[in-house]
């Protein structure tokens, strides 16, 4: 992991230099420099090895740079039961850690049948919408699964995982297995109400979040096109869910439903979601109502200045550049990827809005490669269950930046929301919803034609 070392003589100098900063209106990148080379704009790095998601900023000022590796450290660390240092995990918990789950800050390791179940968690629901129009949680079990537990407690249930393969062929005679997911639940501490409905998540990347974070709300709402006006058939529409420091409605922009507002947010939700660690924005315990929880609100297990720090060190993880960007199959692939209609989800280019209180993201030009809106992706994906504005079919277009250096960063190539996809091939041949045409167009290519679409994808 790229480091960055900060001397700070005092703090005086420190914040004279942070405001002064803030106050400069980056310049504009000149039109030699707007090309997909640097998808992260000015906070791209050259790094292609096992690192290449968790470089810093190259352009950061030093307050930042200071809160980024304070947030580096807290991302890292390891929570237990009690002691001095990190204590308060759980009592129920998915994880004991924020890196145990994006691992090299990538992407959740998938999990196999009879294996352990490291960075795939459960959201949980039952029919009905709680008072902010989000999922209503189930009695006993809340709205994620938490699948351990410390000395005293039980896991809420215990996850299995079987899959069954699908086989298909391509009209040029070449086969293709995609494996479908069959999860079910197992020793419950409590019986599990009829009717829970489950959605699946694999942990994804966080680099370049901060930058995603930084589109402005207009812009999003642009890409929108919720009853298909211009008749391609596709229709992105945006999640509007419940900000919890705002107390009101807000975008969602992040989580495979967008069901998060913003990144302060899903950071401290984690914290007590996934790893039952209380804070200012989430006071209570995560088994809060339960028959082996406590309605005791108790000291933050976490400050309110450390829950900054990490979504500051999220913020300002920079984007790995493109690779053989001008190689003939990528070119080829491209065009290819343009012409079958990707394009329309996975758009390459978006500015970032105009921000002078946080300069290093302000005013870019970037290549994510999404939307950030809702689709349909079809029957075969959807998970049934509605989050917010968003219904069983529908999920929020992941960002392609960086995805063909997964299998060096992660040490695997499996995608998709669940990570049922072991190659970006099944990941599309999964694609249903507005994007069976696309994924039809896909099937109907030349052998060469695929591979020159795969090289392109796997150069971004």
């Amino acid at each position: 992991m790229t480091k960055h070392k900060v001397v700070l003589s005092t703090s005086l100098v420190v914040f004279v230099i942070a405001v002064f900063s803030a106050c400069q209106k980056p310049e504009e990148w000149d039109a030699e420099n707007l090309n997909e080379w640097y998808s992260g704009g000015k906070q791209t790095v050259f790094n292609r090895g096992v690192g290449a998601f968790s470089s810093i900023f190259p352009e950061i000022i030093p307050l930042n740079d200071f809160r980024h590796e304070v947030g580096d450290l807290a991302f890292e660390a390891k929570f237990v039961t009690s002691g001095i240092l990190n204590p308060g995990l759980g009592p129920i918990y998915n994880s004991v850690s924020c890196t145990s789950c994006h691992i090299n800050d990538g992407r959740g390791t998938p999990i196999g049948p009879g294996t352990n179940i490291i960075s795939l968690l459960f959201r949980l629901s039952i029919p009905g919408t709680n008072e902010h129009g989000g999922p209503l949680a189930v009695p006993g079990f809340g709205g994620q699964l938490q699948h351990n537990a410390i000395f005293g407690y039980q896991p809420e249930a215990r996850v299995n995982i079987s899959y069954t393969e699908v086989e298909g062929q391509y009209p040029d005679g070449s086969v293709y297995s995609l494996r479908h997911p069959i999860y079910t639940f197992t020793d419950a501490y409590t019986p599990m109400p009829a009717g829970t409905m489950i959605s699946p998540r694999i942990a994804p990347p966080v680099f370049g979040l901060g930058l995603i974070e930084a589109i402005s709300e207009s812009t999003i709402l642009e890409f929108a096109d919720e009853n298909d006006v211009d008749g391609n058939g596709i229709s992105g529409k945006a999640n509007y869910v419940w900000d919890m420091v705002r107390h009101r409605p807000a975008l969602g922009r992040f989580g495979w439903k967008a069901n998060q507002p913003n990144l302060l947010q899903q950071t401290a939700a984690a914290y007590n979601e996934d790893m039952g660690i209380t804070n200012f924005i989430f006071p209570f315990d995560n088994s809060h109502g339960q028959p082996q929880g406590s309605d005791n609100i108790h000291g933050m297990e976490v400050s309110d200045s450390l829950v900054h720090s990490v979504t500051m060190y999220i913020q300002t993880l920079a984007v790995p550049a493109r690779r053989s960007a001008t190689a003939e199959n990528v070119v080829l692939g491209k065009k290819i990827f343009n012409e079958m209609g990707c394009a329309s989800c996975h758009r390459p280019m978006v500015k970032t809005a105009v921000n002078v209180a946080f300069p290093e993201v302000s005013n870019q030009i970037i290549f994510p490669y999404s939307d950030f809106l809702l689709h349909d992706m079809g029957d075969a994906l959807a998970d049934n269950r509605p989050d917010f504005l968003a219904n069983g079919n529908e999920w929020r277009t992941p960002a392609l930046w960086g995805i063909g250096l997964t299998s060096t960063v992660n040490g695997h190539s499996n995608f998709l929301h669940d990570g049922r996809a072991r190659t970006l091939e099944e990941a599309i041949l999964w694609h249903g919803g507005e994007a069976f045409q696309a994924k039809e167009r896909f099937v109907n290519l030349s052998s060469t034609e695929r591979s020159a679409l795969l090289a392109f994808l796997r150069s971004l």
